[in-house]
């Protein structure tokens, strides 16, 4: 089943609204941004004088936290829904996120065991990860044990590729460690994870996805994907070259990034559709294989996300599709 774009998720409730479509919504946001108002003018909403009351809040994450504070005597209605979950921190934090993902394998490795289930390739496609300062001690042993492995740092807060860089040598955490590390003044946290050195590439160049998921409720756990997801491309060719691990437009694909490179195009921006991407993958390593390749991404997610959704339907427009209860 699937989801317009244009329909608001609100809680269907004895107190609240079950049916949108003859009500005039009225939305709040902390940032005017265009795509922001541009899309909720477009469904007929308006937007919220101060002391008006509103359905959707767009906020920014410095007022979410108190909006949930136990010390707000203020309550969210059964007619309003915001943009971010309590504790959203718990996935958007990178440092946090590595810690929910490692307790959740060992939880479903747990379970797997007891049933005599084994998936090899769930969540492997997270790497060996630690977060600095606080597991120095663990990632140098590691860090002995593969001597020749590039590793990448990344602030646990940051976005947009900004602060993150690759490192081969310990002396180069030890400069970071004291401070002195030209990409990071303060003392601030860092995840640490094993670079992944032999990518896929597209053209000889480096590339990710960005697929959209709407989570419209954890209990019971309910996800939507969009069907218009893309992938980002570096403007150089990839090399594993030590010599260039300090080149940004080869490791990271992020447009912040690229779009200041002298490669880069911004007329496509540098994307491919998903689309664009299973066609290129079925042409170059087999319908076969590229079905498989869907499934296991689908299934290491802990998603039951049938191919048929992530393949055969990527030529209609842009839509939800549904693909978790939990």
């Amino acid at each position: 089943s699937t989801q317009s774009t244009g329909s608001a998720y609100l809680p269907h409730t004895a107190g609240g609204m079950s049916s949108v479509s003859s009500l005039r919504l009225k939305f709040k946001t902390d940032f005017d941004k265009s795509v922001l108002l541009t899309n909720f003018e477009k469904r007929g909403w308006s937007r919220a004088l101060y002391d008006e009351d509103w359905n959707f809040y767009w906020a920014g994450v410095h007022n979410i936290k108190p909006l949930f504070s136990p010390d707000n005597p203020t309550r969210l209605g059964d007619h309003q829904v915001v943009n971010h979950f309590p504790n959203h921190q718990e996935l958007t934090r990178k440092d946090l996120m590595v810690k929910n993902l490692k307790r959740f394998k060992k939880e479903v490795e747990k379970e797997c065991s007891a049933s005599a289930e084994t998936e090899s390739y769930f969540l492997d496609f997270v790497p060996i990860t630690f977060t600095l300062p606080a597991d120095y001690t663990l990632f140098v042993e590691e860090f002995r044990r593969c001597p020749n492995s590039v590793w990448i740092m990344k602030p646990t807060s940051g976005a947009q590729g900004k602060g993150i860089f690759l490192i081969n040598k310990l002396s180069q955490i030890k400069k970071w460690s004291a401070g002195k590390w030209p990409f990071s003044q303060s003392k601030e946290t860092y995840v640490v994870s094993r670079y992944i050195e032999n990518p896929l590439l597209v053209g000889g160049k480096k590339f990710d996805l960005r697929i959209y998921a709407l989570v419209t409720c954890y209990r019971p756990l309910t996800i939507y994907i969009n069907s218009n997801g893309f992938a980002r491309f570096c403007t150089v060719k990839y090399s594993s070259d030590k010599s260039d691990l300090d080149n940004q437009y080869i490791h990271l694909t992020n447009v912040a990034i690229q779009k200041h490179g002298d490669e880069y195009n911004d007329r496509h921006g540098g994307k491919w559709s998903l689309q664009n991407l299973v066609q290129w993958l079925e042409a170059t390593r087999g319908r076969e294989a590229t079905a498989r390749m869907v499934t296991q991404a689908s299934l290491g997610s802990g998603l039951n996300v049938p191919v048929s959704h992530h393949v055969s339907g990527l030529g209609s427009g842009s839509h939800w599709v549904w693909c978790g209860v939990g």
